[in-house]
């Protein structure tokens, strides 16, 4: 755990959103911003920097560190230097700092994101990045969303259930074994994620329940809430892929985020991506009317799930990049 004072911590998140302001989309939320660096996540250890002129937090960096999987990389996530104070090194001096950090732990690659556009794409080429995956951000407005036609586009998948929940998958189960059971069906299908575009140098992230249950009970207290949807064969009760929904947990800024979906490969081909994408877009809907705006992200080579989003009516928003730096 990382200790930031109150006030450094006001004035770092200030810095934060001034230096995106530019950005289109949600940035983080005071509750998140405070969570991401003053806490190691149960799969990351991370490192904490934070620039002070006058007494007030003008930049600063969080380098996360994997501990299960790919312990060869390091990511800044994120790298900020307040805009007035721009143009004076302090972005190349904390990356420089940073990257000796990754080093000096024995990390070989440092990654990092920025959209297409803007200052961070110049600072990253100008510091020897290079582009290691190419993605897009796409956004569906909830209140101009066509909800008859989504339930005109429901696929039948014969042979498949639907389980759908919301919060942690630790809540709303009667009993510690059913817990254990949700806990291992998303272990699962989460390795269904391992499919997607990603630097060569990625290994596959492995899960198991044990994981699984750290992360799920991280999410609240990092202010994070979400909404779920398991598919699995009737038949046997295998999980066969699943869908969630994230959203701050104090609602403000009316953007939910539509992140993983994945399906594994023996059962694919019964359109359960679109199933699930679309059973858990309805609930959300019609538990949380506060929510105006859906935003996803993918690669710019996922042919499949863009199809799905497109489908569905997500609009394009902007285009990013994950960096790669060989450190």
């Amino acid at each position: 755990m990382t200790t930031i004072d109150e006030n450094t911590l006001t004035s770092l998140h200030d810095a934060y959103l001034r230096a995106h302001a530019h950005q289109r989309g949600p940035l983080m939320g005071r509750r998140r911003f405070e969570w991401q660096l003053t806490h190691d996540s149960s799969g990351q250890r991370q490192e904490v920097r934070v620039v002070k002129e006058g007494g007030e937090a003008v930049a600063g960096y969080r380098l996360g560190l994997p501990q299960h999987d790919n312990t060869h990389t390091a990511w800044l996530d994120p790298l900020f230097v307040r805009p007035d104070r721009w143009g004076r090194g302090i972005g190349a001096d904390l990356l420089e700092e940073a990257a000796g950090r990754a080093r000096a732990l024995g990390r070989g690659l440092l990654f990092t994101e920025t959209p297409v556009e803007g200052p961070g794409t110049r600072f990253a080429r100008a510091h020897g990045f290079t582009v290691s995956v190419a993605e897009a951000r796409r956004t569906l407005d909830l209140r101009t969303a066509d909800w008859a036609a989504f339930r005109r586009m429901w696929p039948r998948a014969e042979g498949y259930e639907l389980e759908l929940w919301s919060g942690p998958a630790t809540q709303e189960l009667p009993g510690e074994r059913a817990t254990a059971e949700r806990l291992a069906d998303l272990a699962a299908v989460m390795a269904g994620m391992n499919d997607a575009p990603a630097d060569a140098a990625m290994e596959d992230a492995r899960f198991d329940a044990d994981r699984v249950r750290a992360r799920e009970e991280e999410m609240v207290p990092g202010g994070l809430d979400c909404y779920t949807a398991l598919a699995r064969r009737i038949s046997d009760g295998a999980p066969a892929g699943f869908t969630r929904i994230f959203l701050e947990v104090d609602r403000q800024d009316g953007w939910a985020f539509q992140t993983d979906t994945a399906v594994l490969g023996p059962h694919r081909g019964h359109r359960l991506g679109l199933l699930l994408k679309l059973a858990n877009l309805l609930r959300l809907h019609e538990r949380e009317p506060r929510v105006q705006r859906l935003i996803t992200w993918n690669a710019t080579s996922n042919a499949h799930m863009l199809a799905i989003n497109e489908a569905m009516g997500f609009t394009l928003l902007d285009e990013w990049n994950t960096w790669r730096l060989v450190l």
